[in-house]
């Protein structure tokens, strides 16, 4: 049995999304949520620890699923609409600033 959980529109770059993924796909969700919650990326742990707290509650609503042997089977993290600004910049020109956007699914499953 796998449940879903996902965000969307989270304003952290997919890049620092995807590297604190990378180390807690394929573990089980306490270890997972262990990882997270000494990670020096408080932020963007914090948006992951929510989103796989989620999921667990998904599982649990369903109810024919143990949580305890749940692991991420999957983690991925996509690029989102990005958001442009300005500055000014010397001589009256300016300069574009890009804030990134990121949408984030777990996918968890029985082991």
């Amino acid at each position: 049995m796998e449940v879903n959980a996902k965000v969307s529109f989270v304003r952290i770059t997919p890049r620092k999304m995807g590297l604190i993924a990378d180390e807690i796909r394929g573990k089980s969700v306490n270890q997972a949520l262990n990882y997270l919650k000494f990670m020096p990326r408080k932020r963007t742990a914090g948006v992951l620890t929510t989103l796989l707290k989620s999921a667990v509650a998904n599982a649990d609503q369903k109810g024919t699923v143990d949580v305890d042997t749940l692991f991420v089977k999957t983690l991925l993290v996509g690029v989102g609409p990005t958001l442009k600004r300005f500055r000014p910049r010397a001589k009256g020109s300016a300069f574009r600033i890009l804030k990134r956007t990121s949408h984030i699914s777990v996918t968890l499953a029985e082991r």
